[in-house]
Parts: C-alpha cells; structure tokens; sequence
C-alpha cells in the first residue's frame, strides 16, 4: 500500500466527507472515491460506509485508522530523518588526528563545524602516525589525518605543507647558525619519537644520510619539546607542533629544507554526508587560517 493511500483514507475518515477531502488534498471527489475503493479491495473488506450525509468507518476502518495514522507520522519522521542527513545536519563522524593537528587545528575546525551543524555528533581519537593506520584499516575513524605518503586502501585529501625544523636548547652553539645543516646534528643526543611515529624526521635523515646520535626515544610529542628545553639533547619536529611554544627553544629551519604533507585520509567507499560536510568544513577553515 502506499503512503498517499494511507494519506486519503486519514484525511477523508478525519473529516468526514470525500467532497472535503478532495478539497483538502486538491483533488477531485471520484479520484478520492477510487482511492478508498482501491485500498478496501487490496484489504479486502469494506473501510467505508458512503451516505448523504459524508461517510463513516466500519469497525475494521475504525481499527485501521490509528495504524495508518502512527505509518503516516513514522514516514513524516523518516522524510525528515533523511532530509538532515542529506544535509549532513545529523549523524556521527569519528575523526582520528595526531597532536600537532588535535591541538592546533580540530578545535577551530569543531567549533566552525558545530555551529553550522548542531545535530551533528563528533567522536575524537588522538594518536600517532602508526595508530591512525590501524584505525583506517579496521574501520574505526571515518577520516583521519595523516603524513603523505598514506597507507594503502585510503583516498587522501592534501590540506597543507608543514615544514620540518630543528629544535635546540636556548644558548645551544648551533643556534648561532641562521639554517642548520641535517648533517650538523650528528654529534648532539638526538630525541626521537618511535620509528612508527617518525616517518617524516627519519626520510629527512635518510634523504641526508645522516645517523643521528639517538640517546632518548618516546611517543609522546610534546615531551621532546620538555626534554629539548632541559637541555637533554636536539630534535627535530614539525613547525606545526611548536606553534605557540617556542619561547623556551632555539627553533632553526634546516638545509636542504624538508616537509611533510599533511592530508584527510577516507576509507574507500561511500563518505557519509555528514564526513563530506566535515571535510569541507576542514578545508575552508584552513584556507581562512593561512
């Protein structure tokens, strides 16, 4: 049966007359008839009983009518449910992000995104590089951010050029240089994150063939930036993840010059209206933030 079946029988019960009906529906008193004719023969027992003075419901109209009406209010409900997630103003996105992009560029991004969407809901993760895949992989984020290259199985979205310096403790002898060679920083304690962390400071090294004097090793992005303003050893980080904490540091570009790209990695397959809404709302707010 359809909807507008449903929708002539409620109408015409509710007001008690097919001529008022077809008023109220902008149609015709015979095109009304039909319909209640077509659906008490598709139920196969009367609905109606037609008389000069408009029409009433048999008893097994009268127990239909209620069933119609709770169908007709779920479909109202379900067109509306459908319209916001077309206009992504409902749903969930789970978004993955490691810390120089958690910190520096999801909470603009958030409070840009609720404001033109409410409804919608946002889940948050925070890890690092090697996380991030795993997340992608097995489903767990609906876009995540990461360094190019990404991994396999991801469509990717470049966002923004991130270049790649050396930090030092203040005073440090290095500092009095204007750009640090990479091949200056062999002889100092070097403070890395893990390797499954580090993809772009290792492929600068690499590039350089330099073999930095690795002394500490941890996960944790901002404890280089402590351990580096202890005077524990140098680094080399993302400008990005210094933003705003450079007073207690000597920060130097280095030469040759190095980057990573960062970008919006999807799962392939469909993208929620609601991610899709995101992702614009991640490019807008970065080319407003230039």
């Amino acid at each position: 049966m359809s909807m507008k079946k449903y929708e002539v029988f409620v109408k015409t019960a509710r007001l008690g007359s097919l001529t008022k009906a077809a008023e109220a529906l902008g149609s015709t008193q015979s095109r009304i008839s039909h319909v209640i004719k077509d659906l008490e023969e598709g139920f196969g027992f009367s609905l109606m009983l037609r008389g000069r003075g408009g029409v009433q419901l048999t008893q097994a109209g009268q127990l239909l009518l209620p069933m119609m009406e709770q169908i007709l209010r779920q479909n109202e409900q379900l067109q509306e449910l459908a319209a916001e997630i077309r206009s992504a103003d409902t749903g969930t996105v789970r978004i993955g992000a490691f810390t120089s992009v958690a910190v520096h560029w999801l909470p603009g991004m958030i409070r840009t995104f609720q404001s033109e969407h409410p409804k919608a809901e946002l889940q948050m993760l925070n890890g690092d590089y090697h996380d991030m895949e795993l997340w992608l992989k097995n489903g767990d984020i609906d876009l995540g951010f990461v360094s190019l290259p990404a991994p396999a199985g991801v469509k990717t979205i470049p966002l923004s050029e991130d270049p790649l310096v050396a930090i030092l403790p203040k005073g440090h002898a290095l500092a009095r240089m204007h750009c640090i060679p990479i091949e200056a920083m062999t002889e100092d304690p070097f403070i890395s994150l893990l390797q499954s962390s580090s993809h772009d400071i290792h492929r600068a090294l690499d590039k350089a063939g330099v073999r930095p004097n690795i002394k500490y090793t941890t996960k944790d992005d901002y404890a280089i930036l402590a351990m580096v303003e202890q005077g524990l050893g140098i680094s080399i980080v993302p400008q990005l993840l210094i933003k705003d904490r450079t007073q207690n540091l000597e920060v130097r570009p280095l030469s040759p010059a190095a980057s990573r790209t960062i970008a919006l990695a999807v799962p392939e397959g469909d993208l929620s209206p609601v991610a899709q809404a995101f992702i614009e709302t991640a490019q807008n707010w970065l080319y407003a933030h230039k």
